[in-house]
């Protein structure tokens, strides 16, 4: 359950940091993003990879939490890279399935 927080949470951020830039986000949208949704979208990144960290740690401590993040940003980045080279729309479901993941993963952890 921790790894499903942790990698939804990352690739939730990555996906953030991945839209700010100009060339993804016109890829999935038809412009290129104005310079307040490309700050936004940094700050959500990096705020939800810090996250993913947090809750790494919260649901499997300070030995293993860190390892189990890293493992998710590989994960969530491998995904990404993949999604963003073959099918870059498909990040519009993709990040409510991933937020939705993560949610019902953490209720589950905490229950």
């Amino acid at each position: 359950m921790t790894l499903l927080v942790s990698l939804g949470v990352s690739f939730l951020g990555f996906a953030a940091l991945c839209l700010s830039m100009a060339r993804h986000h016109q890829a999935v949208w038809s412009g290129p993003p104005d310079r307040h949704r490309t700050l936004t979208l940094r700050a959500a990144g990096w705020g939800l990879i810090a996250l993913s960290l947090a809750a790494a740690i919260r649901f499997d401590g300070w030995n293993v939490g860190p390892v189990d993040w890293l493992g998710s940003l590989i994960g969530a980045g491998l995904l990404l890279i993949v999604v963003q080279s073959y099918r870059p729309r498909a990040l519009l479901w993709m990040t409510p399935v991933a937020a939705a993941i993560a949610l019902v993963a953490a209720l589950g952890s905490l229950v």
